[in-house]
């Protein structure tokens, strides 16, 4: 699967903006607007202005639309999804060149509102997945305590987990103790 630069980054912006939400941290990991600032900078998302509470709002309420699409069975259920976000934020495709990144598309207007340009770029994204019929490789963690989500962009698509490093290697542990536990039960001949 060939996946572009641009679209490889703003999946990794919507990963990151899908598990600041409550449902999976415990707690709102966008509280206020210096956290999204912090998000914004963190991401290196361009084109930017100063950001208020209502930027806020939108980028909460857009982040519930978009988990939809990993919760949803039928790829037509989440393909409606995406075309209403993309929709709603009004796209102005256009070739850019800055930052040393070469020539690339924006979906969104110069200095257009974070929800819009969050909207506009993340929908495109999970566009191109649906696409070239990827959309498996949008995944919630296999880890029973974990409700993050990831994309799967290993060769042959077998990740299971957010971060194998975390909740993989918890449950491999977890497994290998369980083995060891049954195997110290069972009494010797």
């Amino acid at each position: 699967m060939l996946i572009t630069h641009d679209t490889e980054c703003a999946l990794s912006i919507l990963v990151d903006l899908l598990n600041t939400a409550p449902e999976v941290c415990g707690t709102e990991r966008l509280p206020d607007v210096a956290a999204l600032n912090a998000f914004v900078v963190r991401q290196e998302i361009s084109e930017i202005d100063s950001l208020t509470e209502e930027d806020l709002h939108q980028v909460q309420a857009l982040r519930t639309r978009l988990r939809e699409v990993f919760g949803t069975e039928a790829t037509e259920d989440a393909a409606e999804l995406v075309n209403a976000v993309v929709a709603a934020a009004g796209t102005t495709p256009r070739l850019v060149n800055h930052d040393h990144h070469g020539w690339h598309i924006h979906y969104f207007a110069p200095h257009a509102a974070i929800g819009d340009h969050l909207a506009a770029e993340l929908g495109m994204a999970l566009a191109f997945i649906f696409m070239a019929g990827e959309r498996e490789r949008l995944r919630r963690c296999e880890a029973p305590d974990c409700a993050r989500v990831f994309v799967d962009l290993s060769r042959n698509r077998s990740r299971r987990y957010c971060d194998s490093r975390t909740c993989g290697n918890r449950l491999h542990v977890a497994a290998y103790r369980a083995r060891q536990r049954s195997a110290e039960a069972v009494p010797s001949a």
